[in-house]
């Protein structure tokens, strides 16, 4: 249990590095949460400060989930401390742990008085160690979307939904057998709630016709 317990804190831990806030400091020698929405996350960051380090922010929260699922949840040898009642091997299972210790810490960061970004970024860096098909046609939604609309909240939240609508199709009608489905399907229902929940007020403002639209290639001063 102790081991199991160090694993989700440390990934809580790497998952509330504030890039966000670190990169607005260092840059612009600001508080990205004073600005824009006031969010601590990629798509304030390319409201702001433009798509680059939007782009730079996006990549490394990201990586936090990746590093959580792939290198912090290797310290876990031997059984873990409870039934593992889901078709996935001990290890698998703790890299799913790791990878929502490191979301919950993006969202709530102990760094930064507990407000973090919303989840997507590092969720994404998460989910592809594990459904990597299926997030690679999600991330082709979340591009297509910002193409289209400008609004990075609304690809963010249609890229999330996408996930276990594509899970249902490539399991159900094309008869692709994904590995742990009736796990995997419920989890990833989870995760957007969570997603579309952090999102609220994006969603309040594109009703409202109030959120605000990026210019993907303008030049930020």
């Amino acid at each position: 249990m102790y081991l199991l317990s160090l694993i989700i804190i440390l990934s809580y831990l790497v998952g509330s590095i504030p890039n966000s806030i670190i990169i607005s400091k260092i840059v612009k020698g600001i508080d990205i949460r004073n600005y824009g929405s006031g969010n601590a996350g990629g798509t304030n960051v390319f409201r702001v400060m433009g798509w680059k380090y939007g782009m730079l922010t996006i990549l490394l929260d990201a990586l936090k989930g990746s590093v959580a699922v792939i290198f912090i949840a290797r310290l876990h040898y031997g059984n873990i401390p409870f039934q593992n009642e889901t078709p996935f091997d001990d290890f698998t299972l703790v890299q799913i742990i790791a990878g929502i210790a490191a979301v919950l810490g993006h969202i709530w960061t102990i760094f930064a008085g507990f407000r973090g970004g919303k989840g997507i970024a590092t969720a994404l860096g998460f989910l592809l160690t594990l459904i990597t098909i299926d997030m690679l046609f999600a991330l082709a939604v979340f591009i297509l979307v910002v193409l289209i609309t400008k609004y990075i909240s609304l690809a963010s939240i249609l890229a999330s939904i996408s996930v276990p609508l594509i899970l249902i199709v490539r399991e159900n009608v094309f008869g692709v057998n994904i590995p742990g489905y009736n796990i995997i399907l419920p989890f990833t229902i989870g995760i957007v709630c969570l997603i579309i929940f952090t999102h609220r007020k994006n969603v309040k403002r594109l009703i409202e016709g109030t959120e605000h639209q990026v210019n993907l290639f303008k030049k930020k001063n």
